[in-house]
């Protein structure tokens, strides 16, 4: 009767453990840093986590609904350089080109690199992880064709209206990124298009035999993430105020990171946007206690490798 008991016990912890291990990371995690470090737990530095990973978090939106489908996109942090190198150089002093011209320029940019990227993935059947490295490896050489390996300066004061600007305490940066969060949320979780998502990344042949338009769905999904790309790099351009061609190295990882720590699954069907938006600040706020407590960015790659473990660890264990 106890062994029945106990294995009831343990059960009961595995689940909640299952379903609230990350809410409960973030949680331990943001009581420890409030107390290791005075600057942790003011305004300034909450606002300033979020400012800081707004871009890694418009990436993990798109990331998202490709990861779901069972999909992954590698092509995003190419994309964040490409369409920010295409925007900064329309949006320089003296170009004469309205900024408006110049963001869209960007944003048509990341949907071309997903729409390439979804037709052979969709249509073609390649599988997305050759197909998207493929679109890196051409987005990266296009990008340092285009700005001869040099970085793209004196952008207008317009343009830098997104990443420097705030409305009282709460930079322009975070409004974005929280519009991005509610917006995918909302297609993720309560469109017809959502849950045709959900369906291809649980069983594909069920999908296509239920009625579901598997290619065009697929193919979309790559849109929406090349899109999300296109925007963390008018971002990240706005904020630094240049158009680096090497930008956005790595921060395909860091995208992947987010979703998988916050529930998606990388098999596909599992995973949520609000979720990535919880891996993203478990990611953020260790980041930043730990550049607070002066700890070597060496050891910190260290920690974040082992976190990306544990995330597929746990992962693997829940399917």
């Amino acid at each position: 009767m106890n062994k029945n008991v106990d294995s009831a016990k343990k059960v009961d912890v595995s689940k909640i453990l299952g379903k609230y291990g990350v809410y409960i990371a973030l949680l331990v995690l943001f009581v420890v840093m409030s107390f290791a470090s005075s600057s942790f737990l003011t305004i300034t530095n909450l606002f300033n986590i979020l400012k800081q990973n707004a871009v890694y978090g418009v990436l993990a939106v798109g990331m998202t609904f490709v990861i779901v489908t069972g999909g992954i996109d590698l092509s995003v942090g190419a994309i964040v350089a490409l369409a920010a190198c295409f925007a900064t150089k329309l949006a320089q002093d003296g170009s004469g080109v309205p900024v408006i011209v110049a963001i869209l320029v960007g944003l048509i940019t990341g949907v071309a690199c997903g729409a390439f990227s979804g037709l052979f993935i969709a249509i073609a059947n390649i599988p997305a992880f050759i197909a998207t490295l493929a679109t890196c490896t051409i987005a990266r050489g296009i990008v340092f064709v285009f700005t001869d390996g040099r970085p793209i300066t004196g952008v207008s004061d317009a343009y830098k209206y997104m990443g420097r600007t705030s409305w009282g305490p709460v930079p322009v940066m975070v409004v974005i990124y929280l519009l991005f969060l509610v917006v995918g949320t909302f297609l993720l979780k309560y469109t017809k298009y959502g849950r045709h998502v959900f369906a291809i990344g649980g069983n594909k042949r069920a999908a296509l035999v239920s009625g579901v338009n598997v290619k065009m769905t697929e193919f979309l999904v790559y849109v929406i993430s090349g899109f999300c790309a296109a925007f963390a790099g008018l971002l990240l351009s706005s904020r630094i105020q240049t158009g680096q061609p090497a930008g956005g190295e790595g921060y395909e990882l860091d995208a992947i990171t987010a979703a998988v720590i916050g529930g998606a699954s990388l098999s596909g069907g599992k995973g949520s946007v609000f979720g990535s938006f919880i891996g993203i600040l478990v990611v953020g706020i260790l980041t930043n206690g730990l550049d607070l407590l002066n700890v070597s960015s060496y050891y910190q790659q260290i920690i974040k490798g082992a976190i990306i473990l544990l995330a597929v660890m746990a992962d693997r264990k829940k399917d």
